[in-house]
């Protein structure tokens, strides 16, 4: 520890990384309680009862037991767990410690506040990622001790997933809109079943400002506005608001709020024929559009498309071949990916007869059990410096997964680098 700097001992730096402001714009992770689970090994009762009432019976014969017990089960997995960790070198400590320059002291001081801020950032949309997908994909992976991949499924309902197929897409892989297509009564449609199967309005529907845009520029949704007392000019105006009411979606989220999964490559790239490259962390890339950053040159990228993600070998397959070439460690590939998913409507309820449908639960971990964000610091002698770690552990569970309904409605997620 770098001696005589109170903000890097342990009680100091906790206090400070809890007392940071989460991040507003990230949904679910504030809409959803956190809770502390005793173990590791993660399990929550899943319910997929009716609204059901208490039975009238005679005056002095027993009680009935709740006839919903066949909608029970268990839900059980390993509790996730991430971390990282920046450098502070010893120019930046050295200057914490300077005694006669204010402005140099607060300049680093503000410094090791910004890298630390970054790393709860950081923490917390890894958080907001296990969420979302529970709630749009409905399982996800990550790794548990040993390396091996595990995957946690939360059960939603087959009937709670549901998609378009054909000439029934909003929008085909084309950009056009399919010849069969009706957008007004699916959205009606979506609504009835979402109320046949919990006997509730949704409370929340959440898209990506890619579907706004597309119901927007939507003829058949504009003739019905006509015809409405919104007219054109509410539509631009407060597009939300006019399509919350009109289709009605209660409270309806447009949440575009994006990460980056970026890793170095670790080998040469050639300009016009490489189409494979070698990067140092893989286990987030997904096929898609992503940047090809130059590190050399400030803002400097080009654009290409993952066909391709080999987990056994760190390697990214690209349609076409780089334009530029790049030396080992001068470049940085980094896929732009939205929280929300662009092809798809998901309604959900936060509660059921007064129950949240979901929480996030921390489990313990370290040696002396810590629940939550947090952060350690460890010295390094050569080059000297000084490490610091955020780390966390849990898992989103999910008790009521029939509150939660999915509708895929364009034919490819849309999505741009």
């Amino acid at each position: 520890m770098a001696k005589g700097v109170n903000i890097f001992k342990l009680e100091t730096l906790n206090k400070f990384i809890q007392k940071l402001p989460r991040q507003e714009n990230l949904l679910f992770i504030n809409l959803f309680p956190t809770d502390q689970y005793p173990s590791d090994t993660i399990r929550w009762m899943v319910e997929y009862g009716s609204v059901g009432m208490t039975p009238f019976v005679a005056p002095g014969s027993p009680a009935p037991n709740v006839g919903d017990e066949q909608f029970y089960s268990e839900g059980s997995a390993v509790a996730a767990y991430w971390k990282e960790k920046t450098f502070l070198d010893e120019v930046i400590l050295n200057n914490l410690r300077e005694p006669l320059t204010e402005q140099t002291y607060y300049t680093a001081e503000k410094q090791i506040a910004r890298k630390i801020q970054r790393l709860r950032a950081r923490c917390d949309r890894r958080k907001e990622w296990m969420i979302s997908q529970m709630l749009f994909n409905h399982s996800f992976s990550y790794q548990i001790k040993g390396g091996t991949k595990f995957t946690v499924n939360y059960n939603v309902p087959s009937q709670n997933k549901q998609s378009l197929s054909g000439n029934d897409y909003w929008q085909r892989s084309n950009g056009v809109k399919g010849s069969t297509a009706t957008p007004i009564k699916d959205v009606f449609a979506f609504r009835k079943e979402y109320v046949d199967e919990l006997g509730r309005e949704p409370e929340y529907c959440v898209i990506t400002s890619d579907m706004l845009t597309y119901w927007m520029f939507d003829t058949a949704l504009q003739d019905l506005l006509k015809k409405s007392a919104f007219g054109e000019g509410d539509l631009f105006t407060n597009p939300q608001g006019v399509f919350s009411k009109l289709l009605g979606l209660g409270n309806l989220i447009v949440y575009d709020e994006f990460f980056d999964i970026a890793s170095w490559t670790t080998g040469n790239i050639t300009g016009g024929s490489s189409t494979t490259v070698t990067v140092e962390e893989i286990t987030d890339f997904v096929p898609g559009p992503c940047r090809v950053y130059n590190m050399s040159e400030m803002f400097t990228y080009e654009t290409a498309e993952i066909t391709a993600v080999n987990y056994a070998t760190n390697t990214l397959s690209f349609a076409d071949a780089i334009t530029n070439s790049y030396s080992s460690g001068k470049c940085r590939i980094a896929l732009r990916k939205k929280f929300a998913a662009d092809d798809k409507l998901m309604f959900f309820s936060k509660s059921v007869e007064g129950e949240t449908i979901a929480e996030f639960m921390e489990a313990p971990f370290g040696l002396n059990r810590n629940w939550g964000m947090y952060g350690d610091t460890k010295t390094e002698w050569d080059p000297d410096g000084l490490w610091m770690r955020i780390q966390n552990k849990g898992l989103p569970v999910m008790y009521w997964p029939n509150a939660v309904m999915t509708f895929k409605v364009f034919e490819t997620e849309s999505g741009s680098p």
